[in-house]
């Protein structure tokens, strides 16, 4: 909580830092464009401040994960992301209606004076252009629809703009021209920013992977589409990595390397190897069974709040639904006391794992239920199934992993059962 709290003030620092800077510049102009202008231009440096942000909270920085855990920073990422575009679209529109206005022209008029006397503002619609197309594709109507790597690959498009918005801002924004103290504070963000993302996301997994000598040792068929991927190397204890947490992988191999994939550890780490257990629902996935041994492996992470630390009750219970079993199996070999699972499967087939759950319950003297059916259907997983199932359910902490529909229709049911939002432990394991 304490974390958290001090992100929330950094941030707001670098807003109010912002306001400041916009204040001193309207202030010294004599907002001589009117009101409506000025608006406009604040709307546009908070929305570039928000925009820094909303790479900075999926750049993998580890105090952040510590601190919010990633399905938190997802959330945040998620409204960020509807802030920015809301503030970038008014910043545009309202500083053409008011230069409209002033210039006695019509919107479309005033458009066309503006890109042929302003050439930046070229950069700055192409910019816009972009992020709107990543908003639009993030929307979950339109994410459903699309392939990972596709979705991927429209994301990186993101950066893109943030270049194209910084040129603008130093090129054209008032708040910018002869203002050093402005050009400097502004030119420190858009250099730390990529410089973070760099140093997080390729320099430091290289250079752990190297240390540690990921490589792959062995792929072993656990049903039909479905493999575990064990990855070994040196000194993996000194990773920090805990049951239930999550990399993202790199497979090292040709028409591989250039993806990175997100799978949770579905056995607890044991300093000398790490595994992962992968269903095919995707071209990625589904070829992963031909990976062979001793390709080298590239590994960001460990990632995630979904571990034995976040228990607060003596009694627990571990939801799964689907390939959401992984992290809770590697769970089970942490947990320890009073613990029941409960996995739901579409079908019995679909139930991977089975043979190490029942081995490791039976070890742990847990208690598991198997559950088949369709959470959609409101039988399975419902209030009712879940209190049968385990009748003192609001007095434990509850795990729960898997599909986001499940995930959702899970919390829904503890909600009425009267299960507290701190007693309930969620993460999501990709975007």
């Amino acid at each position: 909580m304490l974390a958290r709290c001090a992100l929330a003030g950094l941030a707001l620092a670098n807003v109010a830092v912002v306001v400041v800077l916009w204040a001193t510049s309207a202030a010294a102009t004599g907002a001589a464009a009117g009101p409506l202008a000025e608006v406009g231009r604040l709307c546009g440096l908070l929305g570039a401040l928000l925009v820094l942000f909303e790479l900075l909270l999926l750049a993998r920085v580890p105090m952040l994960e510590r601190a919010a855990g990633f399905e938190r920073l997802i959330a945040w990422h998620r409204w960020n992301g509807r802030l920015v575009v809301t503030l970038l679209v008014a910043h545009a529109t309202l500083l053409v209606v008011a230069y409209a206005r002033a210039d006695s022209r019509s919107i479309p008029g005033q458009v066309v004076r503006l890109v042929e006397e302003f050439p930046g503002l070229i950069t700055a619609l192409a910019g816009l252009v972009l992020l709107l197309g990543v908003a639009i594709t993030s929307a979950l109507v339109v994410r459903r629809r699309m392939r990972y790597e596709t979705w991927y690959f429209l994301h990186l498009y993101a950066y893109v703009a943030v270049a194209l918005a910084f040129s603008h801002q130093l090129a054209t924004g008032t708040a910018f021209v002869g203002r050093p103290l402005a050009r400097t504070y502004w030119t420190a963000l858009y250099i730390a920013t990529p410089a973070v993302i760099v140093g997080f996301r390729i320099v430091l997994p290289i250079v752990r992977s190297l240390r540690h000598r990921l490589r792959v040792e062995r792929v072993v068929p656990e049903g039909p589409g479905v493999v575990s991927i064990e990855v070994g190397g040196v000194r993996l204890e000194r990773l920090g990595a805990r049951a239930g947490q999550f990399f993202n992988w790199r497979f090292l191999e040709r028409g591989r390397w250039w993806e990175a994939h997100p799978f949770s550890l579905s056995a607890a780490p044991d300093g000398h190897r790490l595994r992962i257990t992968v269903k095919g629902v995707g071209d990625y996935t589904e070829r992963l069974g031909t990976l062979r041994p001793g390709t080298r492996v590239v590994a960001e992470g460990p990632f995630g709040a979904f571990t034995a630390a976040a228990r607060r009750r003596a009694g627990v219970v571990m939801i799964a639904g689907g390939a959401g079993i992984t992290p809770i199996r590697a769970l089970l070999e942490d947990m320890t006391g009073d613990v029941v699972v409960v996995y739901r499967a579409l079908r019995p087939e679909e139930q991977i794992l089975r043979a190490e759950l029942d081995e490791l319950v039976g070890r742990r003297g847990a208690e598991l239920h198997y559950v088949v059916g369709d959470d959609r259907t409101g039988e399975v997983l419902s209030p009712d199934h879940l209190l049968r199932l385990v009748p003192d359910i609001a007095a434990r902490d509850v795990y729960v992993c898997g599909p986001p529909a499940m995930t959702g229709a899970t919390r829904a049911s503890l909600a009425r059962l009267g299960v507290p939002r701190r007693q309930i432990v969620t993460e999501r394991f990709a975007f």
